[in-house]
């Protein structure tokens, strides 16, 4: 059997002789990125991809999120909020151009977010839009926006990719050829193959923006990765997915590795509108059945942080919970006998990314000491966008949750993936979201970690690390990840 790291050395000729180089030019650089979006769309898929690669580039939003987590402007040069918290008023910047020359104005943003909070809305975030009392434009450069409530989140949800601003002119082929108003123009993309964007010399901001153009190149085997990097055909990698080949780029000096946190909460997923997950006992049997040193050392080469419950570690309201079911094979098989599923026979249906499938082989292991019969099933990210995500057909399933603030997806109902109701989560979750002083809903967010963990609603796994393997030279990436997105607009190649 050839090794990974044997293969990538094997493949990186074959790599090269595909892909031309673009890294050898100052002001070009190409970026791999393991995975690639069904559309580019930010406003109407959830695909993080899409926001990794345009949200910050192409699109942008009346805000958005600098590298310490805090909310700046964007589109809006400034705005103003009312005492009583539910009125904003946002100053637009003057002159701004969508790519296809039409100007942008506070009608635009009036579009975006009433197409957002529309009946037949496909938002994959309709929760960012459903305060909004009001919004009007009150001039071309002045946009007033009246809330039903205060949300605590909202300037920080406004800079996320689905409250990006669109045209209605484009809106309908944004899809396939995204416009927005942002640094970066779409080139092209080449399905199953590379993306390209190039400088947009009319942005307000363009004298700062050192690349002339960006390729994204589409690498999602973790031997590729390694083969492209190695033979020099890409300048970064930031979602590396090979982290046992962490130390060989350490040893090399052509490369910096940078590791950090995400957002991302890892988790063993179960489809709680289904049987036998209706069950708590068969829940907090399979949180009992995981061993997670076992998982983060199997899959992520120890490069990974446990975690108990739906939220970031590195987060001010973080709540240690990795005791609350610990790794005990006896007790899981109990409870399953206990419910009357001892020996039922479940699918886990895991997307293409490393992290699922090797995660899965591992918990298929651990589960099958406790019990269960756990068939893999291996799918494509197209299959699972539609049969998991959108349909929920599924039993288990493995999934890297990587936006903010993201607890408030146990408040989504039965209609989203994860098929889990409960009217007293939905009720915290409220409160969190209308809560103005920080201490106070840091202390809810606590709450909300607890109940969620008591309800055994998945098995949490780990926090997805950020590592990424950088040429020497480039400079000017995110050295964290507050929220998904890689802005290029500091970004240099020497």
């Amino acid at each position: 059997m050839i090794s990974i790291t044997a293969r990538a050395l094997l493949t990186a000729a074959a790599v090269a002789a595909l892909v031309p180089a673009v890294a050898d030019a100052q002001g070009r650089i190409a970026i791999g990125m393991q995975q690639e979006p069904t559309s580019l769309d930010p406003t109407s898929d959830a695909t993080a991809a899409i926001n990794v690669m345009l949200t910050q580039n192409v699109y942008e939003g009346l805000t958005t999120v600098d590298q310490s987590g805090a909310v700046q402007p964007q589109l809006a040069r400034s705005w103003e909020i009312s005492e009583d918290g539910l009125t904003y008023r946002f100053h637009l910047h003057e002159g701004v151009t969508f790519h296809d020359g039409t100007p942008m104005t506070a009608a635009d943003v009036v579009f975006s977010f009433d197409r957002a909070r529309a009946e037949d809305s496909t938002s994959p975030r309709r929760a960012t839009f459903q305060p909004i009392e009001s919004i009007a434009a009150l001039d071309d450069h002045t946009v007033e926006i009246v809330l039903s409530r205060p949300d605590a989140f909202f300037l920080f949800d406004l800079a996320q990719g689905p409250a990006v601003i669109v045209g209605e002119a484009s809106v309908e082929t944004n899809a396939q050829r995204p416009v927005g108003t942002g640094a970066f123009r779409f080139d092209s993309w080449t399905r199953g193959d590379r993306l390209r964007l190039v400088k947009n010399a009319d942005h307000r901001n363009a004298d700062a923006v050192a690349l002339d153009a960006v390729e994204f190149r589409f690498i999602a085997e973790p031997a590729a990765a390694s083969a492209a990097l190695l033979a020099e055909e890409l300048d970064a990698f930031p979602g590396f997915p090979a982290p046992e080949l962490v130390p060989q780029f350490e040893a090399d000096p052509r490369f910096d590795v940078r590791i950090s946190s995400t957002e991302g909460e890892v988790i063993l997923a179960m489809n709680n509108a289904k049987e036998p997950f209706t069950d708590i006992r068969v829940r907090r049997a399979v949180s009992h059945a995981l061993n997670r040193g076992e998982i983060i050392d199997g899959a992520m080469y120890g490069y990974a942080i446990p975690i108990g419950s739906f939220y970031p570690p590195h987060g001010p309201a973080h709540v240690d919970l990795t005791d609350r079911y610990p790794h005990d094979p006896d007790q899981a098989r109990a409870l399953l006998e206990e419910a009357g599923v001892a020996g039922a026979s479940l699918t886990m249906r895991l997307p293409p990314f490393p992290y699922a499938q090797r995660s899965g082989e591992i918990i298929q292991a651990q589960l099958g000491a406790a019990g269960l019969d756990v068939r893999i099933e291996s799918v494509e990210w197209g299959f699972w966008l539609e049969e998991v995500f959108r349909n929920k057909n599924y039993d288990f399933t493995i999934i890297a949750h990587t936006s903010p603030n993201d607890l408030g997806n146990f408040a989504r109902g039965p209609d989203y993936f994860y098929g889990y109701e409960d009217e007293e989560f939905v009720a915290l979750w409220d409160a969190i979201r209308t809560e103005t002083d920080d201490e106070t809903r840091l202390e809810m967010l606590r709450q909300g970690q607890r109940h969620i963990t008591e309800q055994a609603v998945h098995g949490f796994l780990f926090q997805l690390p950020a590592i990424g393997i950088f040429r020497t030279g480039v400079e000017g990436f995110w050295e964290s990840q507050p929220v998904l997105q890689l802005p290029l607009t500091e970004v240099s190649v020497n």
